[in-house]
């Protein structure tokens, strides 16, 4: 009898290209060695870590009819850059067809494209993984691998950093959720520093 995870896993594969498989493979594993390290669930880090993606795959009508049946295109922003949308698309699969009902795995699938205010722990890390896991080659990306095991915070908002100078020189637009989630990451450390 196969386990849940390889329930997903074989679904999961059946779903995305073979180079998008290995990323969600890359980000589960990466996913469960920050947990382990930064003493989250780590059961909730492999699930989040290999579906986070499960939406990739799907030409973007099929997403954008998603988003559109469920409620979930809260602005044009999202409308007009797709390679956002399959976050929030991804948590409505992951319920629906991958029988994830904990919504703290829902809600790291669904914000690991934009980030959000008040991330919780297990978010911070699959929004990390996605950028850190073996198979990425960018430049910082050594540094930011270095940063995600030792301070989380400071990971996130190099990590937003790097993201937010990455849409803006491709010229794309920025999701305000990014900045939002990069504010106030500095704003709470910056609270911590004076208490």
């Amino acid at each position: 009898m196969k386990t849940m995870l390889e329930e997903i896993m074989h679904k999961l594969k059946a779903n995305l290209d073979e180079e998008r498989f290995k990323h969600s493979l890359g980000v589960m594993k990466t996913a469960v060695k920050l947990a382990k390290h930064h003493k989250a669930d780590i059961k909730k880090a492999e699930i989040a870590g290999l579906l986070h993606d499960c939406a990739k795959c799907m030409d973007s009508v099929s997403q954008l009819k998603i988003a559109e049946n469920f409620g979930i295109l809260q602005d044009d922003i999202m409308r007009r850059e797709r390679a956002i949308i399959h976050g929030p698309v991804g948590a409505i699969l992951a319920k629906r067809d991958y029988g994830i009902s904990d919504e703290e795995i829902l809600n790291a699938i669904r914000i690991h494209t934009t980030g959000d205010v008040n991330m919780s722990l297990l978010e911070k890390i699959i929004f990390l993984s996605d950028l850190i896991e073996p198979g990425r080659a960018f430049p910082g990306v050594d540094e930011l691998r270095v940063k995600a095991f030792k301070d989380l915070d400071e990971a996130m908002v190099h990590a937003f950093d790097m993201t937010i100078m990455h849409v803006l020189n491709k010229g794309s637009l920025l999701h305000p959720k990014t900045v939002s989630a990069r504010n106030y990451i500095l704003m709470e450390k910056e609270s911590e520093g004076k208490s």
